[in-house]
């Protein structure tokens, strides 16, 4: 997939709408289509890297600036006080759909357990 048919950069570049709750110079940050939680934010880099593993190699300050804006939409949305999850899916069997590195930021309510019990 090239960088123009990459769902996520459309939306960065604003060819796609989006619902944006957070923006800097390094990331932007928008809700989920499906939402998993009652809050459900996706933060991607501007920059293209298909994952996380290639974000931390190829760009590891732009990382952390991808987990310092979870941290200040979190404070935004309410949720730092009772708690919220941070998730990247690395590859199809993690359920990575959309190959644009983002993580997930899911709050607002009491999540289940991680993985399988």
């Amino acid at each position: 997939m090239t960088v123009a048919e990459c769902l996520f950069c459309r939306i960065v570049s604003g060819e796609l709408p989006a619902s944006v709750v957070h923006e800097t110079a390094t990331t932007f940050a928008f809700r989920d289509l499906h939402p998993q939680a009652a809050t459900h934010v996706l933060i991607v880099p501007r920059a293209h890297y298909s994952d996380a593993v290639e974000l931390a190699k190829g760009a590891p300050g732009l990382l952390d600036d991808v987990v310092l804006a979870a941290g200040q939409i979190a404070e935004q949305e309410g949720l730092a006080g009772s708690g919220y999850r941070l998730v990247f899916n690395t590859g199809a069997d993690a359920g990575q759909t959309v190959f644009h590195a983002h993580m997930h930021l899911l709050g607002g309510e009491q999540l289940g357990l991680f993985g399988r019990v």
